[in-house]
């Protein structure tokens, strides 16, 4: 299939890119403002250094390790093979040892990136199913989403850390003098992490849909995927729940997330899979309407 944007999709993205831009603006404007300019340095230092370290961290928390073609021979043709198909170069390929089934890709480039699936993920789908979804990964990386969302949630962490840690620094100060700036800092940085919070997860949804559609471009089986994602749900609810919490953290990674109560759904980092499959469906007939 011919690689082809979604113009509709891509407005919403660059419009929710706009409003996360503006909140930034202001949000900056009154750091400056209040003299608090130094804390964005120390903390850009320390994003900076996780979001350079990204596909190692990511593998880490996960327990996965790279793995050469001699221990999984077919998994390694199948990211070569869809790779060259996607125009990209070959990611690291690695496993991750868990009954949850699930894959992600990382990396803050197309040259330093990686592919990871769960060795639940692979005792789970077939072959075209398991296709469909490290190509669907892959264009998470054409796509450049881990580089896009590490830094449309930069200042929404540093607005976080504010409002997380600056009851500290407010609480040892005297009344009145610099306890004031302190306090307008966590006031202004709540509301700016309450709506950033809300864009980034809508951006963050935007996202998987345009990453579904690369993924069926890149095997022209959009039905594989759609294949993919019913039986990677239906699969959730019976994992055990300590594997589930060991890798909650990962949700806006994984092809699927994991979520917890209506708290995780309404927060959630991708779309409902019902709508995903929609989507692949529409776009399986407009394939057999050519």
């Amino acid at each position: 299939m011919e690689w082809q944007t979604d113009w509709g999709l891509r407005g919403r993205m660059a419009l929710t890119m706009f409003l996360l831009f503006a909140l930034y603006i202001v949000f900056i404007g009154v750091l400056v403002e209040i003299n608090a300019v130094g804390y964005i340095a120390v903390m850009a230092l320390f994003l900076g250094a996780q979001f350079f370290f990204s596909d190692k961290l990511a593998l880490y928390s996960m327990g996965a390790r790279t793995v050469e073609p001699e221990e999984y021979p077919e998994l390694h043709r199948t990211v070569d093979r869809l790779a060259q198909q996607a125009d990209l170069p070959k990611p690291k390929v690695a496993v991750a040892d868990s009954r949850v089934p699930n894959a992600f890709a990382t990396g803050r480039s197309k040259d330093s990136s990686a592919v990871c699936v769960t060795t639940g993920i692979m005792d789970t789908l077939e072959q075209d199913e398991l296709e469909g979804v490290i190509a669907h990964e892959l264009a998470h990386i054409k796509n450049r989403d881990v580089m896009v969302m590490t830094i449309a949630s930069f200042l929404s962490t540093i607005a976080f850390l504010i409002v997380r840690w600056g009851w500290l620094f407010s609480g040892g100060r005297e009344r009145g003098g610099q306890q004031v700036p302190v306090i307008v800092a966590i006031l202004i940085s709540l509301v700016v992490w309450v709506i950033s919070f809300l864009l980034i997860r809508t951006l963050s949804r935007y996202r998987e849909y345009a990453a579904d559609r690369g993924g069926a471009m890149i095997t022209g089986k959009p039905a594989a995927l759609a294949n993919a994602l019913m039986k990677i749900d239906g699969r959730m609810d019976k994992v055990p729940k300590e594997d589930m919490r060991d890798q909650a953290e990962m949700n806006a990674f994984f092809i699927i997330p994991i979520n917890v109560g209506w708290i995780g759904r309404l927060a959630s980092t991708h779309p409902s899979t019902e709508k995903r499959i929609d989507r692949l469906q529409d776009l399986e007939r407009e394939l057999e309407g050519r």
